[in-house]
């Protein structure tokens, strides 16, 4: 596990916001937000609660699902991240608010499904958190998560880490590990258990992902997290230096097309 600095810092402002939606959303999450939802078995006329929602594409992807009888509701803490949201979508057919997980701000039992890309990781008080998902699902109803696997399952970001800790210094390593950090999934059930859920089922998703080279890959990470920070003071030579350091790192995931690697997250679906 990452200490609490870089996961605290992992907090986007609206630019960034921007670039996840544009790079992050673009390359890999879009389309673990269609397996997500598929996995939920989110059903026409659901109400739906995507809990910590970033930039809103589980929520849109959920709106589909639900339709024109149905209702998303999408919350996360940071309001760049929920400015964003509502920018990107266009139709209109989810409400966007800011608020916690751990104190989320609705009715008892008012969704049949909570959906959670790549959040546990981040909560600061993630038993906090779990414990009062349940009160706003209805008997019955499903919440299902994607927490990223360790770094140990995606090298290439293990690679990027090790390479940002040589050239840019450890806290820049550690704030591209923090995605990574969350529970595994044991550790994840009995969590979820001692939340008050049940018929918890995990599933390991690998998806395919390729970014036109490793400058790029450098490049639309930092422009989507707090690494445009600390790169951002590198000079040319520190910069070079990383850049060649990550091509070399790469090479076993480098074809003449780019960089292409796996990523793998867990997939857990429990129910009230």
């Amino acid at each position: 596990m990452n200490d609490g600095t870089a996961i605290s810092a992992w907090q986007l402002d609206q630019n960034s916001a921007a670039a996840y939606e544009d790079y992050l959303v673009g390359r890999f999450f879009r389309r673990w937000a269609k397996r997500l939802v598929e996995y939920a078995e989110i059903a026409p006329g659901e109400h739906v609660l995507d809990a910590g929602c970033g930039t809103g594409i589980v929520a849109r992807t959920a709106a589909s699902g639900v339709g024109p009888r149905g209702k998303v509701v999408g919350i996360d803490i940071n309001d760049g991240m929920v400015t964003e949201a509502r920018r990107q979508d266009q139709d209109q057919t989810v409400t966007w608010e800011t608020a916690t997980l751990e104190e989320p701000p609705f009715e008892d039992s008012a969704f049949d499904a909570i959906l959670s890309q790549q959040v546990l990781q981040f909560v600061p008080d993630r038993a906090k958190a779990l414990a009062a998902l349940p009160r706003v699902l209805a008997p019955g109803g499903r919440l299902a998560l994607a927490v990223l696997r360790d770094i140990s399952f995606n090298r290439s970001y293990e690679a990027l880490a090790a390479a940002l800790d040589r050239h840019a210094g450890k806290e820049a390593g550690d704030m591209m590990r923090s995605p990574f950090g969350g529970p595994d999934a044991d550790t994840l059930r009995e969590e979820l258990k001692e939340a008050g859920f049940h018929t918890i089922s995990v599933k390991h998703d690998i998806l395919d992902v390729r970014f036109p080279s490793p400058a790029e890959y450098l490049r639309q990470e930092a422009a989507s997290s707090p690494l445009a920070g600390p790169l951002a003071e590198l000079d040319a030579d520190r910069l070079a230096a990383l850049l060649a350091d990550l091509e070399t790192a790469l090479a076993p995931f480098t074809d003449d097309k780019g960089v292409a690697f796996p990523m793998e997250t867990l997939f857990i679906i429990a129910y009230r």
